[in-house]
This record gives structure tokens, C-alpha cells and sequence, in this order.
């Protein structure tokens, strides 16, 4: 979000003006008021507005073309109008510098409705200052943030878009690698052929050989027809091989040979195919240390990462919480027809001091489980989950086993693995049960389960919780 910037109010009745102004004095803004249609234009002329709060009646009557005109000479400055005809909800009417409120006034919703229009302006700038080119309009349209460190991301990704260069992206889980990759591919070349992933981690072993090269008919126990691989699917276009540090040794050797000679054999097959793909690959684990470890050849390591990528963690770029958070909301009230007005000052304030140890991903799944709780209005701090309102994650930095051992986990006497899993399961169940209420369908959201799912366990389990 933008620094807090000047706001100008402008509104005839005393009352209401000072009470807004006071309001937002308090939470940190630096206000400006006018109390006559003189000190309105004088205020303009030598100030830097940012943000314009003015009664709709006051408006007309002083500057009726104001939003014709004047906002369209700020591209940037913004006009939140209240009044008895600018009741509904916080829609951009007539112009996009425009967000309207009715009367009378609620104050947590205008705070609401200020860093809005902040993550507007936020936006807007981020379009003036990378131009309005189609790459910048993929890439913003694909991945959010006007941070800095995204800013010099989707500088790389546009740069190296050009080439057919093999890309590795490097990241934690939840951070967008496959968005980048695909943002690569958008931007490429290729575009007009397929772009086609793979999650190395998801396909069991024995599987991938064939899903990556396709087989012929026969070359196994239940090849009964010939099967087109990924690398064939992706002729022409790119290959997206995710998690690609869980790929075997003897899938690296074979990867490798379609680096070096783009062409591959199908399992079964007696002569190899010529292919043109670009590989684009990605990974939440440092290859460098596998290398060392004899885990991942060092050839293809070399290989993949011709053009190393790294996508920042959230806890990196957390002016873009605000930003990321409203495109989620946005998003979720759509999909499931409710209306979250936004989140509290406070609230945001706790989410962006929190460290998201799920980066990107965590944040989009909190914001649609609130969306689906709230239903309505606005969410506050008592709204959010205990672990975010302590400020605190469970994001830590990886240790390594060596350090712990079993003999320093184990009782002495053993432990009986079943019996201290499903006592840990059972503790959450009762946890999210109590949370909720007893209500199963919110249960199930905390616990990330299908309703029939927790319903199910809590008959196996014999756990009684209210009725259903």
C-alpha cells in the first residue's frame, strides 16, 4: 500500500466533517478539511490529494463536473462520495476513481473503504510506472503484488519469456511458481501451443516414466493401447515439471538425454521421437544441497538451471498483503454470493505482522474461509483464527534430522504410534467442535474436511458433539 498520504474532506456540515476528520486523524492519516466552496479549490491547488472524502449534495453543489474533469487530470486521486443518493454497495460508479458510501456514515466501513482506495492507487501507479504493454497486463492480471521484489520478478519473467532458455523456479510451497511458469509461457513464443504441468511429487514412481514419455501397446502389464507422454503432448509448446526434486535417479538420467538431444523414447518403444519443448521447471527444495547429497545429478541440476527464478515469500513482500487480500475477497464474494464489506484496520494490521509460513496459498484459503463464515459485513479481529491474532506461526527454518535423533523423541518404553495419532486427531476434532459451536459444517471448514467426511469420523471414533 501507498505511505498514508493526504486526505481531503469536504463537507458543509460541521458535525459530520469533524467527525470524520477526527476519526481518521486518530488512525494515522494527515487530513485536510474545507468548510466553503473557496477553501474546496484553494485546498486542491496547493496541496497533494490523494484521497477526496466529500458529502455527494456539497459536491454537486459547488463543483458539478468535478468527476468529469478533475479526475480525469489526477488519474491517481480518488473520490469517496456519501450521501443519500450514493447508497449500495461499494461499487465504482461513472468513473473509476469513484467508491461511494450512504448516509449515515458508518465509520468502520469508510476506514474499509480508505484502504481501498489506497490498494486502487497502489495499482494504478504499478500500471503508470511498467506501462500499459500487454506483458505488464498478463503478468499483473496473473500474479499480484507491486512490491519491490515482485516488481523485480516480473522484470525477469518478462526478460526471460524471450528466450527458449530451461527456467528453473525456486520457491516455498505456496509462493506461485506454477503461475510464474505459466506467466513464461503467456509471454513466449509458444503461447499459441500447449502449456502442459506435471507435478513429479503426485505421480508414484513406477507411473512417471510413462507419463512423462508415453508408452506403446504392450510394454507392460496393462498397456493395452499406445499412450501419448507429456513431453509429446507439450511438442512445440512447454513443459512445466513441478516439484522436480522428488524425481528418481534413473527419470534424471533419461530427462537429461532429452535436455541434451531433444528426443526421447516411449517405455516399450525401439526408436526414439524428436520433440521441441521448452522445460520450464520448478522446486521448493534447494537443488544445490541434493547435489551434495548425490540426491540430484549435478549435470542435469546445471542443465535445469540455465535461468534461475526465485519467487519471494510472502513474509518478504507484506506491503502486498493489503493488495492480495482485497483481489481474494473480490474473488470469494463473487463465487459464493456473499458481501464482506473488507477487513478491519486492526485486522489487517495482525494479518500483515503475521509470517505465513503457506505464503500466497494460506493467505487465499483464510480469506475464503472467512468469505464462507462471515457471510457479511465486516471482519474483525475476533473474526480471524487464534493463531494469527497471536502474531505468531509455526513457520520455522528446516532442521536438519541429524539434529533429532529418535532416542531424544521416544519414551523410554516405546510409544504405541496408532493409539498417540488418533488421540492428536480426536484433540482437533473436539477443538474445531468446540470453536464452532457444535456446528459440523464450520468444524469441517477449520479442518480443511468434507462435512460427511468429520461426520463419518465422529461415528468411527465414537466422539458425541451435540446433535447433527
Amino acid at each position: 500500500m501507498l505511505e498514508n498520504g493526504s486526505i481531503f474532506i469536504a463537507d458543509s456540515d460541521a458535525k459530520t466533517r469533524d467527525l470524520v476528520s477526527a476519526f481518521l486523524t486518530y488512525q494515522g492519516y494527515s487530513i485536510i478539511a474545507a468548510e466553503n466552496s473557496a477553501s474546496f479549490f484553494d485546498t486542491l491547488q496547493k496541496n497533494n490529494i490523494d484521497i477526496i472524502i466529500a458529502d455527494s449534495a456539497y459536491l454537486q453543489a459547488i463543483a458539478p463536473d468535478f468527476k468529469e474533469h478533475s479526475l480525469a487530470e489526477n488519474p491517481l486521486m480518488v473520490l469517496i462520495e456519501y450521501g443519500e443518493s450514493s447508497g449500495g454497495e461499494h461499487k465504482k460508479p461513472v468513473h473509476d476513481s469513484i467508491f461511494t458510501l450512504p448516509k449515515p456514515l458508518n465509520l468502520d466501513e469508510l476506514e474499509s473503504l480508505v484502504m481501498r482506495a489506497r490498494e486502487y492507487q497502489s495499482m494504478k501507479m504499478y500500471d503508470r510506472s511498467t506501462g500499459s504493454s500487454v506483458q505488464n497486463k498478463l503478468l499483473s492480471a496473473t500474479m499480484i503484488g507491486t512490491s519491490s521484489p515482485m516488481q523485480a520478478l516480473f522484470e525477469m519473467i518478462s526478460k526471460v519469456a524471450a528466450s527458449n532458455a530451461t527456467v528453473l523456479i525456486q520457491g516455498e510451497s505456496g509462493t506461485g511458481k506454477e503461475l510464474a511458469a505459466r506467466a513464461i509461457h503467456q509471454l513466449s513464443d509458444r503461447h499459441t501451443k500447449n502449456f502442459v504441468p506435471v507435478n513429479c511429487a503426485a505421480i508414484p514412481d513406477d507411473l512417471l516414466e510413462s507419463e512423462l514419455f508415453g508408452h506403446v501397446k504392450g510394454s507392460f502389464t496393462g498397456a493395452y493401447a499406445n499412450r501419448l507422454g507429456r513431453f509429446e503432448m507439450a511438442d512445440k509448446g512447454t513443459l512445466f515439471l513441478d516439484e522436480i526434486g522428488d524425481m528418481k535417479a534413473n527419470l534424471q538420467v533419461k530427462l537429461l538425454r532429452v535436455l541434451q538431444n531433444r528426443e526421447f523414447e516411449p517405455v516399450g518403444a525401439s526408436k526414439s521421437q524428436k520433440v521441441d519443448v521448452r522445460i520450464v521447471a520448478a522446486t521448493n527444495k534447494n537443488l544445490e544441497d541434493l547435489v551434495v547429497s548425490k540426491d540430484f545429478r549435478e549435470d542435469l541440476y546445471y542443465r535445469l538451471s540455465v535461468i534461475p527464478i526465485t519467487i519471494p515469500p510472502l513474509r518478504e513482500r507484506k506491503e502486498d498483503i493489503p493488495l492480495l487480500i482485497h483481489t481474494f475477497l473480490a474473488r470469494f464474494n463473487a463465487d459464493k454470493r456473499h458481501a464482506v464489506k473488507g477487513f478491519s484496520r486492526d485486522s489487517l494490521e495482525i494479518l500483515c505482522n503475521y509470517e505465513w509460513p503457506g505464503n500466497v496459498r494460506e493467505l487465499e484459503n483464510l480469506v475464503e474461509r472467512l468469505v464462507i463464515l462471515k457471510g457479511s459485513g465486516l471482519i474483525v479481529p475476533d473474526d480471524l483464527p487464534e493463531k494469527y491474532m497471536t502474531g505468531k506461526s509455526s513457520y520455522q527454518e528446516p532442521v536438519p534430522t541429524t539434529s533429532l535423533p529418535l532416542d531424544d523423541m521416544l519414551p523410554e518404553g516405546g510409544i504405541c504410534l496408532n493409539s498417540a495419532v488418533d488421540e492428536f486427531e480426536n484433540n482437533y476434532i473436539m477443538q474445531a467442535l468446540a470453536r464452532s459451536g457444535g456446528n459440523k459444517k464450520e468444524a469441517a471448514l477449520l479442518l480443511n474436511l468434507k462435512r460427511t467426511t468429520l461426520i463419518e469420523k465422529l461415528k468411527k471414533k465414537n466422539l458425541i458433539f451435540g446433535e447433527d
